[in-house]
């Protein structure tokens, strides 16, 4: 079944089927020996993402990560690949499990050769899937840089909108009291300003490093500041 129409889901389900014409390249069916549907597929995934628990890792989420890595095309080695794994990164997500990445790369290892990608590509894609658990590519990993960057190009939103953000982080773990909340938030947002560098592409140093920092340091004072409510 569909999922439930959204403004996005049509133009999503375009860059899905783009997105994965280009990852089967070569290992393309030969002519008269159709190609599967693409439709099916975005429609599970689309589905996925629209799930109740989620007020954060949504459609939009997948939206924007796909923007961003619009962006960081150039700096890409197979830019088709990354957008496929961007589809795949928080296919499976549920708040209250360790797992979420791994789930979501097993998917991708199960739906993409079905889909007609080959190997390699699917590989490729759940490695990058499993990469975001710790948003850490090595200096070489092109394609890792640019998923992690777009992954975490939130961070340097604007005001309103990292606000947002938190916001709704914060509803993905409703279940959490508010002090444990706090308290590991805090301890996230003390390992992520801790770090040498946040983002790794040219374009995410120069245009998202600043900002980002500035967004986190302020979240960090509000939660731990002196008018942060007594844990």
């Amino acid at each position: 079944m569909a999922p439930d129409r959204h403004p996005d889901h049509d133009a999503l389900r375009e860059r899905w089927a783009a997105a994965l014409r280009a990852a089967r390249g070569a290992s393309a069916p030969s002519p008269g020996t159709p190609a599967p549907d693409p439709a099916p597929y975005a429609d599970n995934l689309l589905k996925r993402w629209s799930e109740p628990q989620r007020r954060y890792h949504t459609v939009e989420h997948l939206s924007a990560v796909l923007d961003h890595v619009d962006t960081l095309a150039a700096h890409a080695g197979d830019p088709d690949v990354v957008r496929l794994a961007a589809w795949f990164h928080d296919a499976v997500y549920l708040p209250e499990r360790s797992t979420n990445e791994e789930r979501s790369a097993r998917l991708a290892e199960r739906a993409l050769p079905e889909a007609g990608v080959p190997p390699r590509r699917t590989a490729e894609v759940a490695r990058l899937v499993r990469l975001t658990v710790t948003h850490d590519p090595a200096d070489d990993d092109r394609d890792g840089q640019v998923l992690c960057d777009a992954d975490l190009a939130v961070l340097a939103a604007d005001a309103e909108t990292y606000a947002r953000y938190a916001a709704a982080v914060r509803e993905e773990y409703a279940f959490v009291p508010d002090d444990a909340f706090r308290r590991g938030r805090a301890d996230v947002l003390r390992q992520l300003l801790g770090l040498p560098r946040l983002f790794r592409t040219p374009h995410g140093a120069a245009a998202w490093e600043e900002p980002a920092r500035r967004n986190l340091a302020r979240e960090l004072a509000e939660l731990t500041g002196p008018a942060a409510p007594a844990g």
